[in-house]
């Protein structure tokens, strides 16, 4: 069967502005939605025609291929993840907000969203370190250990605030639910009680450690492991390793941001290498062979050929850095640099000046042909 255009489908016209998009998905979904409709097989479906619609004219990106090639345009994007793994309630919950989201499921029986909530009010907060590291610690990767200042849960209460063989009381503002509403017209908004946080409990005896916060500051240390071939700019997630949770929620996490310092002589760009190498006028011209460094402290020849030009490039297969993750390594290119001499001695001038003499067009190709093109300019 053939799918109906998205315009068609939220009942607007191909004009219509976003919030003209927004409002009409808005009375479908609030129509259709499946928790409305328990078993109606055919309100599910046009609910998720609408969400499908909308999820696809409510982004500027995604109406702008629409428009110019209809379906066509997100054929194959069940294979790639598409509208066959889309969550049709996604777009429902951007549209009304958890709250009114959780809210409306509740009002069908379902208390999913402020459990959810609840743990999610009292999880640790994520933290930051900053890390900047050479050049060649990203090269061969290193153990790091990490001193900061976070808050573990505290040993007395358990991170509950309570006194040992105390108990919590249920909270006088919103009666144990953890939750309050307040209706504004056709909606029933939920918020997060203010007086208990969350937690649907007060607590009557504070911890004498802790205060009844359930957790306290104090120094970490641990240790992690910096792989081989970090990029400027990485970030490395350490799970469980940031602020303590309270009142059974769970930690935060620990975010390193690595940041790898400038190099005196290597430039990096991904996983390859590069470095300017200056030779004189003469090995340029007469070829020469030399070693250049490399980043794992090694050397490597390089033959520079006869005739080399200023901003010729080679390339070291392998010697760049190490791909994350992977056995593989970049690669190395040198840029010849051409350094003309300065400061010359007599003897020096007087052989250039005899070179001079013995110069034609024929040992210098770019110049001949640079100046036969000036002389039909100028001709013209």
């Amino acid at each position: 069967m053939a799918k109906r255009d998205y315009y068609e489908v939220l009942g607007v016209v191909k004009s219509a502005s976003h919030e003209e998009i927004k409002k009409a998905y808005r009375k479908l979904a609030l129509k259709y939605h499946p928790d409305k409709n328990k078993g109606d097989k055919a309100s599910e479906n046009k609910f998720k025609e609408a969400s499908e619609a909308y999820h696809v004219l409510s982004d500027k990106g995604r109406r702008a291929n629409y428009d110019q090639f209809g379906h066509a345009a997100f054929e194959g994007a069940a294979g790639r993840g598409g509208f066959s793994n889309f969550d049709f309630s996604s777009a429902f919950s951007d549209i009304f907000g958890s709250d009114i989201f959780d809210d409306f499921f509740e009002g069908f029986g379902g208390t999913r969203g402020r459990r959810q909530r609840r743990s999610s009010n009292f999880r640790g907060e994520d933290l930051r370190y900053d890390l900047s590291i050479s050049l060649e610690e990203a090269y061969y990767g290193k153990k790091q250990e990490i001193i900061f200042s976070s808050s573990d849960r505290c040993m007395r209460c358990s991170g509950h605030g309570s006194e040992p063989g105390s108990k919590p009381i249920s909270c006088n503002t919103c009666g144990g639910q953890g939750s309050v509403r307040s209706s504004q017209g056709f909606f029933t908004i939920q918020q997060t009680c203010p007086g208990c946080g969350g937690s649907g409990e007060q607590i009557s005896n504070l911890c004498k450690e802790c205060k009844g916060i359930g957790k306290k500051q104090t120094r970490k240390k641990i240790s992690t492991n910096i792989p081989k071939g970090v990029d400027d700019g990485t970030r490395i997630r350490l799970s469980g390793k940031g602020e303590a949770g309270i009142k059974g929620g769970g930690d935060g996490d620990l975010y390193i941001f690595v940041s790898v310092k400038p190099h005196s002589i290597f430039k990096r760009s991904e996983e390859n290498l590069f470095f300017e190498f200056p030779i004189s006028l003469a090995n340029a011209a007469l070829g020469v062979t030399v070693e250049v460094p490399t980043i794992d402290g090694g050397k490597a020849k390089v033959k520079i050929p006869p005739g080399t030009q200023n901003g010729k490039q080679f390339r070291l297969k392998g010697k760049g850095m190490p791909i994350m993750r992977n056995r593989e390594f970049g690669d190395l290119y040198i840029q010849a640099v051409t350094e003309v001499p300065v400061a010359l001695t007599k003897e020096q001038k007087n052989l250039l000046e005899e070179f001079k003499k013995l110069e034609d067009a024929k040992t210098n190709p770019s110049i001949k042909n640079f100046f036969e093109k000036a002389k039909k300019f100028w001709k013209n």
